[in-house]
Protein backbone atom coordinates (compact mmCIF):
# COMPACT_ATOMS: atom_id res chain seq x y z
CA UNK A 1 0.00 0.00 0.00
CA UNK A 2 1.55 2.69 -0.76
CA UNK A 3 1.73 6.45 0.62
CA UNK A 4 2.59 9.58 -0.97
CA UNK A 5 5.37 11.35 2.02
CA UNK A 6 6.36 14.73 0.39
CA UNK A 7 9.22 15.93 2.44
CA UNK A 8 8.47 19.71 3.21
CA UNK A 9 9.93 22.31 4.93
CA UNK A 10 6.48 22.88 6.95
CA UNK A 11 7.83 22.05 10.72
CA UNK A 12 11.05 24.29 10.49
CA UNK A 13 10.84 25.04 14.02
CA UNK A 14 12.21 23.31 16.95
CA UNK A 15 9.48 25.18 19.58
CA UNK A 16 7.70 26.50 16.83
CA UNK A 17 9.00 30.00 17.47
CA UNK A 18 10.49 30.81 14.00
CA UNK A 19 10.59 30.20 9.93
CA UNK A 20 7.21 30.71 9.93
CA UNK A 21 7.63 33.09 6.55
CA UNK A 22 10.13 30.65 4.61
CA UNK A 23 8.12 27.83 6.18
CA UNK A 24 6.07 26.47 2.54
CA UNK A 25 8.25 28.52 0.21
CA UNK A 26 10.45 25.01 -0.48
CA UNK A 27 9.33 21.88 -0.31
CA UNK A 28 12.17 18.92 -0.66
CA UNK A 29 11.01 16.24 -1.72
CA UNK A 30 11.44 12.05 -1.92
CA UNK A 31 8.27 11.85 -3.90
CA UNK A 32 6.13 14.23 -6.00
CA UNK A 33 4.61 17.09 -4.04
CA UNK A 34 1.15 18.51 -4.62
CA UNK A 35 1.06 22.34 -5.24
CA UNK A 36 -0.60 24.03 -2.48
CA UNK A 37 -2.44 27.03 -3.63
CA UNK A 38 -1.38 29.50 -1.02
CA UNK A 39 0.88 32.09 -0.42
CA UNK A 40 4.24 31.54 1.00
CA UNK A 41 3.62 31.99 4.80
CA UNK A 42 -0.05 31.79 4.72
CA UNK A 43 -2.25 28.14 5.72
CA UNK A 44 -4.67 26.65 3.17
CA UNK A 45 -8.34 28.46 4.22
CA UNK A 46 -10.04 25.28 2.72
CA UNK A 47 -8.15 22.60 4.36
CA UNK A 48 -9.83 21.68 7.83
CA UNK A 49 -8.56 23.75 10.68
CA UNK A 50 -7.03 22.91 14.20
CA UNK A 51 -9.29 24.55 16.16
CA UNK A 52 -7.16 28.04 18.48
CA UNK A 53 -8.52 26.16 21.22
CA UNK A 54 -7.12 24.38 23.63
CA UNK A 55 -3.59 26.22 23.29
CA UNK A 56 -0.48 24.50 22.18
CA UNK A 57 2.74 25.71 23.54
CA UNK A 58 4.45 28.06 21.35
CA UNK A 59 3.41 28.21 17.45
CA UNK A 60 3.00 24.67 17.31
CA UNK A 61 -0.33 24.63 16.67
CA UNK A 62 0.27 26.92 12.96
CA UNK A 63 3.25 24.45 12.48
CA UNK A 64 1.01 21.53 12.70
CA UNK A 65 -1.56 23.97 10.61
CA UNK A 66 1.02 24.01 7.98
CA UNK A 67 1.86 20.27 7.90
CA UNK A 68 -1.52 19.60 7.40
CA UNK A 69 -2.18 21.97 4.99
CA UNK A 70 0.49 20.70 2.61
CA UNK A 71 0.62 17.22 2.95
CA UNK A 72 -3.25 16.86 3.48
CA UNK A 73 -5.34 15.04 0.02
CA UNK A 74 -6.86 18.98 0.00
CA UNK A 75 -3.55 20.23 -0.70
CA UNK A 76 -3.58 18.03 -4.18
CA UNK A 77 -3.88 15.09 -6.52
CA UNK A 78 -3.04 12.37 -3.94
CA UNK A 79 -3.83 9.74 -6.43
CA UNK A 80 -6.14 7.92 -3.60
CA UNK A 81 -2.55 7.41 -1.52
CA UNK A 82 -3.81 8.69 2.18
CA UNK A 83 -0.27 10.15 4.06
CA UNK A 84 -0.30 8.18 7.41
CA UNK A 85 0.06 9.54 11.13
CA UNK A 86 0.68 7.48 14.06
CA UNK A 87 0.19 8.44 17.50
CA UNK A 88 1.58 6.09 20.54
CA UNK A 89 -1.22 6.27 23.17
CA UNK A 90 -0.33 6.74 26.85
CA UNK A 91 0.85 10.01 27.65
CA UNK A 92 0.79 10.94 24.27
CA UNK A 93 -2.67 10.85 23.46
CA UNK A 94 -3.82 10.54 26.83
CA UNK A 95 -2.75 11.66 30.47
CA UNK A 96 -1.03 8.59 32.24
CA UNK A 97 -1.34 5.17 31.64
CA UNK A 98 -4.74 3.18 30.83
CA UNK A 99 -2.40 -0.46 30.93
CA UNK A 100 -1.69 0.81 34.53
CA UNK A 101 -5.73 2.02 35.29
CA UNK A 102 -6.55 -1.57 34.10
CA UNK A 103 -4.26 -3.77 36.26
CA UNK A 104 -5.63 -1.23 39.34
CA UNK A 105 -8.85 -2.29 38.58
CA UNK A 106 -8.65 -5.61 37.94
CA UNK A 107 -6.36 -6.20 41.60
CA UNK A 108 -9.09 -4.50 43.08
CA UNK A 109 -12.03 -6.56 41.64
CA UNK A 110 -10.15 -10.22 41.73
CA UNK A 111 -9.91 -10.29 38.15
CA UNK A 112 -6.01 -11.72 37.79
CA UNK A 113 -6.35 -15.64 37.54
CA UNK A 114 -4.53 -17.92 39.39
CA UNK A 115 -1.48 -19.54 36.79
CA UNK A 116 -0.68 -23.08 36.07
CA UNK A 117 2.93 -21.43 37.48
CA UNK A 118 4.43 -18.20 37.71
CA UNK A 119 7.45 -19.41 36.47
CA UNK A 120 5.23 -20.24 33.26
CA UNK A 121 3.66 -16.61 32.89
CA UNK A 122 7.26 -15.24 31.34
CA UNK A 123 10.67 -17.00 30.02
CA UNK A 124 12.78 -14.05 31.75
CA UNK A 125 10.94 -14.39 35.42
CA UNK A 126 13.63 -15.08 37.81
CA UNK A 127 12.98 -18.36 40.50
CA UNK A 128 13.17 -15.74 43.34
CA UNK A 129 9.91 -13.69 41.43
CA UNK A 130 8.13 -17.36 40.76
CA UNK A 131 9.11 -18.47 44.04
CA UNK A 132 8.04 -14.03 46.35
CA UNK A 133 4.57 -14.47 43.67
CA UNK A 134 4.17 -18.26 44.88
CA UNK A 135 4.63 -17.26 48.43
CA UNK A 136 2.89 -14.05 48.63
CA UNK A 137 -0.13 -15.56 46.44
CA UNK A 138 -0.43 -18.72 47.81
CA UNK A 139 -1.52 -21.98 46.34
CA UNK A 140 -4.91 -22.53 47.18
CA UNK A 141 -6.58 -21.15 44.48
CA UNK A 142 -6.80 -23.71 41.47
CA UNK A 143 -5.26 -22.64 37.99
CA UNK A 144 -7.39 -20.57 36.12
CA UNK A 145 -9.35 -19.02 38.75
CA UNK A 146 -9.40 -15.55 40.24
CA UNK A 147 -7.02 -14.30 43.24
CA UNK A 148 -8.66 -12.55 46.38
CA UNK A 149 -6.30 -9.57 45.52
CA UNK A 150 -9.16 -7.13 46.61
CA UNK A 151 -8.41 -8.45 50.07
CA UNK A 152 -5.04 -9.96 49.65
CA UNK A 153 -2.54 -6.90 50.17
CA UNK A 154 0.09 -9.41 49.96
CA UNK A 155 0.01 -10.99 46.70
CA UNK A 156 -1.48 -7.48 45.31
CA UNK A 157 1.84 -5.78 46.77
CA UNK A 158 3.94 -8.54 45.21
CA UNK A 159 2.44 -8.59 41.91
CA UNK A 160 3.04 -4.54 41.56
CA UNK A 161 6.21 -5.43 42.72
CA UNK A 162 7.14 -7.50 39.91
CA UNK A 163 5.83 -5.25 37.86
CA UNK A 164 6.69 -1.56 38.48
CA UNK A 165 9.99 -2.00 40.48
CA UNK A 166 11.37 -5.35 38.15
CA UNK A 167 12.09 -6.74 41.78
CA UNK A 168 10.57 -8.46 44.57
CA UNK A 169 8.93 -6.79 47.68
CA UNK A 170 12.61 -8.13 49.34
CA UNK A 171 14.86 -6.08 46.64
CA UNK A 172 15.61 -9.40 44.11
CA UNK A 173 15.54 -8.81 40.78
CA UNK A 174 12.52 -10.24 38.80
CA UNK A 175 13.33 -10.61 35.55
CA UNK A 176 17.13 -11.93 34.19
CA UNK A 177 18.62 -13.26 31.04
CA UNK A 178 19.02 -11.50 27.62
CA UNK A 179 16.58 -9.52 24.68
CA UNK A 180 16.76 -7.33 22.62
CA UNK A 181 16.64 -3.79 24.53
CA UNK A 182 15.37 -2.31 21.45
CA UNK A 183 12.59 -4.46 20.83
CA UNK A 184 10.98 -5.70 23.96
CA UNK A 185 10.70 -5.15 27.97
CA UNK A 186 10.02 -8.19 30.27
CA UNK A 187 8.11 -6.13 32.51
CA UNK A 188 6.09 -5.15 29.96
CA UNK A 189 5.04 -8.19 28.72
CA UNK A 190 4.74 -9.82 32.02
CA UNK A 191 1.79 -6.86 32.46
CA UNK A 192 -0.09 -8.56 28.98
CA UNK A 193 0.49 -12.14 30.45
CA UNK A 194 -1.14 -10.95 33.50
CA UNK A 195 -4.54 -10.85 31.76
CA UNK A 196 -4.09 -14.45 30.20
CA UNK A 197 -7.28 -16.66 30.57
CA UNK A 198 -9.88 -14.12 29.41
CA UNK A 199 -10.97 -13.30 26.56
CA UNK A 200 -9.76 -10.49 24.75
CA UNK A 201 -13.43 -8.83 24.86
CA UNK A 202 -14.40 -9.75 28.49
CA UNK A 203 -10.17 -7.67 29.19
CA UNK A 204 -11.56 -4.75 26.88
CA UNK A 205 -14.80 -4.33 29.63
CA UNK A 206 -12.76 -4.05 31.99
CA UNK A 207 -10.70 -1.95 30.35
CA UNK A 208 -14.06 0.29 30.07
CA UNK A 209 -14.70 -0.49 33.83
CA UNK A 210 -11.18 1.26 34.59
CA UNK A 211 -11.83 4.08 32.03
CA UNK A 212 -15.55 5.44 33.40
CA UNK A 213 -13.85 5.03 37.13
CA UNK A 214 -10.29 7.00 36.04
CA UNK A 215 -12.22 9.57 33.61
CA UNK A 216 -14.69 10.19 37.00
CA UNK A 217 -11.76 10.83 39.53
CA UNK A 218 -10.27 14.43 39.64
CA UNK A 219 -7.33 15.40 37.91
CA UNK A 220 -4.05 14.96 40.20
CA UNK A 221 -6.10 12.28 41.86
CA UNK A 222 -4.14 8.81 43.34
CA UNK A 223 -5.18 5.45 44.54
CA UNK A 224 -4.40 2.92 46.97
CA UNK A 225 -3.81 -0.33 45.67
CA UNK A 226 -2.33 -2.52 48.30
CA UNK A 227 -0.11 -0.91 49.60
CA UNK A 228 1.55 0.97 46.80
CA UNK A 229 0.27 4.37 45.47
CA UNK A 230 -1.01 5.10 42.03
CA UNK A 231 -1.96 7.14 39.89
CA UNK A 232 -6.23 7.32 39.95
CA UNK A 233 -7.21 9.37 36.99
CA UNK A 234 -6.96 9.44 33.39
CA UNK A 235 -7.77 12.05 30.80
CA UNK A 236 -7.75 12.76 27.20
CA UNK A 237 -6.04 15.49 26.11
CA UNK A 238 -7.66 17.95 24.00
CA UNK A 239 -5.34 18.88 21.86
CA UNK A 240 -4.88 15.43 20.91
CA UNK A 241 -8.13 14.75 20.00
CA UNK A 242 -8.76 17.76 17.93
CA UNK A 243 -5.55 17.45 16.21
CA UNK A 244 -6.50 13.60 15.23
CA UNK A 245 -9.95 14.70 14.26
CA UNK A 246 -8.44 17.36 11.78
CA UNK A 247 -5.95 14.83 10.40
CA UNK A 248 -9.34 12.47 9.36
CA UNK A 249 -10.87 15.62 8.32
CA UNK A 250 -7.90 16.10 6.06
CA UNK A 251 -7.67 13.05 4.84
CA UNK A 252 -4.78 11.14 6.84
CA UNK A 253 -4.99 7.84 7.44
CA UNK A 254 -4.52 8.04 11.26
CA UNK A 255 -2.90 4.92 13.40
CA UNK A 256 -2.76 4.47 17.05
CA UNK A 257 0.69 2.29 17.56
CA UNK A 258 1.01 1.38 21.40
CA UNK A 259 2.64 -0.44 24.50
CA UNK A 260 -0.45 -1.46 25.71
CA UNK A 261 -2.24 -4.25 25.31
CA UNK A 262 -4.70 -4.04 22.10
CA UNK A 263 -7.65 -4.87 23.67
CA UNK A 264 -7.34 -2.06 26.85
CA UNK A 265 -6.63 0.29 24.19
CA UNK A 266 -9.92 -1.02 22.34
CA UNK A 267 -11.67 0.27 25.37
CA UNK A 268 -10.23 4.25 24.80
CA UNK A 269 -9.74 4.62 21.35
CA UNK A 270 -13.38 5.47 20.57
CA UNK A 271 -13.10 8.55 22.72
CA UNK A 272 -10.29 10.09 20.05
CA UNK A 273 -12.46 9.27 17.50
CA UNK A 274 -9.57 6.29 16.35
CA UNK A 275 -11.83 2.84 14.91
CA UNK A 276 -10.99 -0.62 16.14
CA UNK A 277 -9.34 -1.50 12.94
CA UNK A 278 -6.80 1.63 13.05
CA UNK A 279 -5.26 0.22 16.78
CA UNK A 280 -1.94 -1.47 17.61
CA UNK A 281 -0.86 -2.78 20.59
CA UNK A 282 0.77 -6.06 22.12
CA UNK A 283 -1.03 -8.88 20.90
CA UNK A 284 -1.12 -11.61 22.71
CA UNK A 285 -1.99 -14.88 21.06
CA UNK A 286 -5.76 -16.28 21.57
CA UNK A 287 -5.85 -19.97 21.82
CA UNK A 288 -10.05 -21.32 22.56
CA UNK A 289 -11.29 -17.90 22.20
CA UNK A 290 -8.96 -16.67 25.80
CA UNK A 291 -5.43 -14.82 26.07
CA UNK A 292 -2.35 -16.82 26.33
CA UNK A 293 1.06 -15.72 27.50
CA UNK A 294 2.02 -16.58 23.79
CA UNK A 295 3.03 -12.68 22.13
CA UNK A 296 2.43 -12.39 18.38
CA UNK A 297 5.07 -11.95 16.48
CA UNK A 298 6.48 -9.02 14.05
CA UNK A 299 9.26 -9.22 11.30
CA UNK A 300 11.49 -12.58 11.39
CA UNK A 301 10.12 -12.91 15.02
CA UNK A 302 7.83 -15.93 15.57
CA UNK A 303 4.84 -15.91 18.13
CA UNK A 304 6.65 -17.08 21.00
CA UNK A 305 5.69 -16.96 24.98
CA UNK A 306 8.50 -14.69 25.65
CA UNK A 307 7.50 -11.48 24.00
CA UNK A 308 10.78 -11.22 21.86
CA UNK A 309 9.26 -8.05 20.32
CA UNK A 310 6.28 -5.90 21.30
CA UNK A 311 4.98 -2.64 20.46
CA UNK A 312 8.08 -0.84 21.66
CA UNK A 313 10.93 1.43 19.97
CA UNK A 314 12.06 -0.53 16.99
CA UNK A 315 9.07 -2.88 17.69
CA UNK A 316 6.79 -0.20 16.97
CA UNK A 317 8.40 0.20 13.67
CA UNK A 318 8.14 -3.30 12.82
CA UNK A 319 4.46 -3.19 13.69
CA UNK A 320 3.30 -0.24 11.52
CA UNK A 321 5.58 -1.80 8.51
CA UNK A 322 3.29 -4.62 8.86
CA UNK A 323 0.04 -3.73 9.90
CA UNK A 324 -0.02 -0.31 7.49
CA UNK A 325 2.08 -1.01 4.21
CA UNK A 326 2.50 -5.02 4.41
CA UNK A 327 6.10 -5.48 4.52
CA UNK A 328 6.94 -8.75 5.97
CA UNK A 329 9.84 -10.95 7.40
CA UNK A 330 13.34 -9.07 8.40
CA UNK A 331 12.64 -5.99 6.52
CA UNK A 332 10.32 -4.36 8.54
CA UNK A 333 12.38 -3.95 10.65
CA UNK A 334 14.62 -1.39 8.69
CA UNK A 335 13.48 2.17 7.98
CA UNK A 336 11.56 1.91 4.34
CA UNK A 337 11.61 4.55 1.63
CA UNK A 338 9.35 7.26 2.02
CA UNK A 339 6.56 6.00 -0.02
CA UNK A 340 6.43 3.43 3.01
CA UNK A 341 6.96 5.17 5.69
CA UNK A 342 4.40 8.06 8.17
CA UNK A 343 4.47 11.37 7.50
CA UNK A 344 3.63 12.58 10.80
CA UNK A 345 4.37 10.43 14.29
CA UNK A 346 3.77 11.74 17.68
CA UNK A 347 5.24 10.25 21.22
CA UNK A 348 6.46 10.74 24.45
CA UNK A 349 9.16 8.04 25.47
CA UNK A 350 11.78 6.29 24.35
CA UNK A 351 9.68 3.28 23.53
CA UNK A 352 8.38 5.54 20.54
CA UNK A 353 11.64 7.04 19.58
CA UNK A 354 12.23 4.93 16.45
CA UNK A 355 9.12 5.12 14.26
CA UNK A 356 8.04 9.23 14.67
CA UNK A 357 11.77 9.70 14.13
CA UNK A 358 10.52 7.79 10.63
CA UNK A 359 8.23 10.09 9.96
CA UNK A 360 8.16 12.05 6.43
CA UNK A 361 6.59 15.35 7.49
CA UNK A 362 6.57 15.94 11.05
CA UNK A 363 7.59 14.50 14.54
CA UNK A 364 5.79 15.94 17.67
CA UNK A 365 7.58 15.13 21.04
CA UNK A 366 5.68 15.45 24.29
CA UNK A 367 8.48 16.42 26.98
CA UNK A 368 8.66 13.93 29.46
CA UNK A 369 11.96 14.52 30.19
CA UNK A 370 12.46 10.56 27.94
CA UNK A 371 16.64 11.13 27.08
CA UNK A 372 16.47 9.25 23.73
CA UNK A 373 12.86 11.13 22.49
CA UNK A 374 14.45 14.69 23.36
CA UNK A 375 17.50 14.45 22.25
CA UNK A 376 16.30 13.41 19.16
CA UNK A 377 13.82 15.96 19.11
CA UNK A 378 16.18 19.00 20.65
CA UNK A 379 18.69 18.11 17.89
CA UNK A 380 15.78 18.02 14.89
CA UNK A 381 18.81 17.17 12.05
CA UNK A 382 15.48 17.44 9.59
CA UNK A 383 14.10 20.81 11.13
CA UNK A 384 10.42 19.17 11.24
CA UNK A 385 10.62 17.94 15.08
CA UNK A 386 8.29 19.83 17.29
CA UNK A 387 8.34 20.15 21.27
CA UNK A 388 5.41 20.47 23.45
CA UNK A 389 5.19 20.33 27.37
CA UNK A 390 2.60 17.36 28.82
CA UNK A 391 -0.86 19.63 28.09
CA UNK A 392 -1.91 18.42 31.92
CA UNK A 393 0.64 18.71 34.66
CA UNK A 394 4.07 19.47 32.90
CA UNK A 395 7.31 18.19 34.10
CA UNK A 396 9.54 20.96 35.20
CA UNK A 397 12.25 21.71 32.73
CA UNK A 398 15.25 19.60 33.10
CA UNK A 399 18.30 21.27 34.47
CA UNK A 400 21.38 19.24 33.10
CA UNK A 401 21.51 18.68 29.55
CA UNK A 402 20.31 15.59 28.27
CA UNK A 403 23.73 12.78 28.01
CA UNK A 404 23.04 12.27 23.54
CA UNK A 405 26.73 12.59 23.37
CA UNK A 406 27.29 9.58 25.55
CA UNK A 407 24.21 7.88 26.77
CA UNK A 408 21.94 9.22 24.21
CA UNK A 409 21.35 6.13 22.26
CA UNK A 410 20.31 2.17 23.85
CA UNK A 411 21.68 0.01 22.43
CA UNK A 412 20.33 -3.78 21.45
CA UNK A 413 22.31 -4.91 24.40
CA UNK A 414 20.82 -2.71 27.08
CA UNK A 415 23.91 -0.63 27.21
CA UNK A 416 23.94 2.85 26.45
CA UNK A 417 26.01 4.72 24.15
CA UNK A 418 26.27 8.22 21.69
CA UNK A 419 23.45 8.98 19.86
CA UNK A 420 24.08 9.31 15.67
CA UNK A 421 22.93 11.34 13.20
CA UNK A 422 22.16 9.25 9.71
CA UNK A 423 25.49 10.85 8.94
CA UNK A 424 27.63 9.62 12.01
CA UNK A 425 27.73 12.54 13.55
CA UNK A 426 27.30 12.46 17.00
CA UNK A 427 24.57 14.55 18.55
CA UNK A 428 25.77 16.95 21.11
CA UNK A 429 23.88 17.16 24.53
CA UNK A 430 21.22 19.04 24.30
CA UNK A 431 19.68 21.27 26.98
CA UNK A 432 15.60 20.96 27.61
CA UNK A 433 14.23 24.43 26.28
CA UNK A 434 10.65 23.34 26.27
CA UNK A 435 8.99 23.08 29.86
Amino acid sequence: MLRRQALTTGLTGLTGLAGLAVACAVALTAAPAATAKSTPGDSRTDCPRLSTTPKWYGDNREQLQRMIDEQGPCAGDHDGQRPVAAFDWDNTVVKNDVSDATLAWMLKHDKILQPRSWKSTNKWLTDDAHRALTRACGTSVPAGRPLPTSTDTGCTDEILDVYLDEETSDGKAAFAGEWNHRRTVPGYVWLTQLFAGHSPAALTAFAREARTQALAAPVGSEQKVGTHTMAGYVRYYDQQRDLIGTLQKAGFDVWIVSASAEPIVRAWAPGAGIAGDRLIGVRNVVEDGRLTHGVQGCGDVKDDTGGEVLTYMDGKRCWLNKVVYGVKGAEAFRLQDPEHRIAFGAGDAETDVTFVDDATAGHLAVNRNKTELMCRAYDNADGRWLVNPMFIEPKPRQKTPYPCATEGYMNSDGVAGPMRRADGSVVPDQKDRVA
